[in-house]
């Protein structure tokens, strides 16, 4: 399997891209027993996660990552915990919004599929 950081690239890449062009095609990367923490609000399972990406209140929407962290989470499973900061433009506004976003990765088949995702707009005060 690739080394940490090489992983959590190519997931954060994929991940934001899809985000960014197609979010029903995120259904592919949940599970039922997946959990998403949407600023506050928590959301179980794949078709509960993608109801929710689909119905974000935006067109368009642009990501820029500006770091990802990756570690083991459970080396018994080989899971892996990313750490994701950037900037989140939407509808081609002027103020990019910052954010977090943490992933909980768990090894399926050979690839990675989502059971945690945290997200958080970074908006201060």
């Amino acid at each position: 399997m690739a080394d940490l950081a090489t992983v959590a690239k190519q997931f954060t890449d994929f991940y934001y891209n899809t985000f960014d062009t197609n979010r029903p095609a995120l259904a592919s990367l949940y599970r039922p027993e997946s959990m998403l923490t949407w600023e506050n609000n928590q959301i179980l399972g794949v078709t509960n996660i993608v109801e929710k990406l689909v119905s974000l209140p935006f067109e368009k929407v642009a990501h820029k990552v500006e770091t990802c962290d990756a570690q083991p989470s459970n080396p018994a499973v080989s899971s892996i915990i990313v750490l994701v900061t950037g900037l989140l433009r939407v509808d081609d506004g002027e103020q990019p919004l910052p954010f977090t976003q943490t992933f909980q990765l768990i090894p399926d088949a050979g690839t990675y599929y989502v059971y945690n995702d945290i997200f958080r707009l970074n908006l201060g005060g």
